[in-house]
């Protein structure tokens, strides 16, 4: 997994998406697609630890990177899911450079923060030494944070300063509702995306967001987006279903 973490820090453009069905079977899917990692959101979506576990055991398994939108900042879920082996962890509602210290702690070995526990998944199940798992603890885990706030876009500097954060997240939906508009593309989200992008490229971290399809995608890139979360597992079921129905149904008129 460590070149997951070299390629997101070095620039080069990072296409994945959210997973929101809670199935194994669909990490399977996602590792064959030619995507270059998923990330899957136990924010918004029902994913148990159970099932946490399970689609982690497969991305493992299938050497996909795959990261765990939490469901907050709680140093226990954070613990739960780099333990089952995510590759790294996106952390909603950042806002300050406070917040991002204790979710860098929280993933990070050491005094106060990351418990150590070598027979998890993530340490190969007691099979390795404890200096190797810690090597792989720098060399692998992807801490990112999400700005969604006013307040996070302010504090961008500071965020992006902070060592053990990896990547900003710009959530636009939340930012838009936040700025007072119900459009993701609105100017004022943009500038704002464009002021978090500097940020990022200042203090070399990657700077990535959500689009809903690859349309956006130039767009995004010229305000220094390199990694893209497009769409989800639903949207492409949801598209592919529509297409294919809209395409039979046209043999009726």
């Amino acid at each position: 997994m460590q070149p997951f973490k070299d390629a997101m820090l070095s620039g080069r453009v990072l296409a994945g998406t959210f997973q929101k069905t809670a199935s194994h079977d669909v990490v399977e899917i996602l590792s064959l697609s030619g995507l270059d990692f998923a990330c899957l959101d136990a924010e918004h979506a029902p994913f148990g630890r159970e099932q946490l576990d399970a689609c982690l055991a497969v991305a493992r398994a299938r050497g996909f990177p795959t990261l765990v939108r939490t469901p907050d900042a709680q140093s226990a879920a954070v613990l739960q899911a780099l333990d089952a082996g995510a590759t790294g962890i996106v952390v909603p509602h950042v806002a300050s450079a406070e917040q991002a210290e204790a979710v860098a702690k929280a993933a990070r070995f050491g005094h106060g923060g990351r418990g150590f526990a070598g027979s998890t998944r993530w340490a190969g199940f007691a099979t390795r030494p404890m200096t190797e798992v810690l090597a792989q603890s720098l060399d692998e885990t992807v801490v990112i944070v999400q700005i969604e706030e006013p307040e996070a876009v302010e504090a961008a500097e500071a965020i992006a300063a902070v060592d053990g954060i990896d990547g900003l997240f710009v959530g636009p939906a939340d930012l838009a509702v936040c700025l007072g508009t119900n459009d993701p593309t609105s100017p004022p989200v943009r500038t704002a995306m464009k002021h978090v992008g500097k940020a990022c490229k200042q203090h070399g971290k990657a700077f990535m967001t959500f689009a809903p399809d690859t349309a956006s995608a130039a767009e995004l890139q010229a305000l220094g987006v390199t990694m893209f979360f497009i769409g989800s597992d639903h949207g492409f079921m949801m598209s592919s279903a529509r297409s294919a129905a809209a395409s039979l149904h046209a043999l009726d008129r």
